[in-house]
């Protein structure tokens, strides 16, 4: 009880800012390496064909969240910070 409390206390928002930013940056190298299948041509297919075997489990879900309709600013949330 005392851990979850002290856990909340100094590390929850900088772990919960750390898993934004990681699904940000898997968000970019998806796009990166297969933005062809969104019509965004950057790589050459052959580094897409490489890396396939590894990235299958996690393309549905990755073209959902890429191709869902968002309003400008509403990738994060406003924390109020020290408060």
């Amino acid at each position: 009880m005392f851990a979850e409390f002290l856990y909340g206390m100094t590390s929850y928002e900088f772990v919960q800012q750390m898993l934004e930013m990681r699904a940000t940056l898997n968000r970019l190298f998806m796009v990166g390496v297969f933005g062809d299948m969104l019509g965004v041509p950057i790589l050459p297919s052959y580094y897409g064909l490489r890396l396939l075997p590894w990235v299958v489990p996690e393309l549905e879900a990755w073209k959902r969240e890429v191709l869902r309709e968002r309003e400008f600013g509403s990738d994060h949330e406003h924390h109020l910070h020290g408060l």
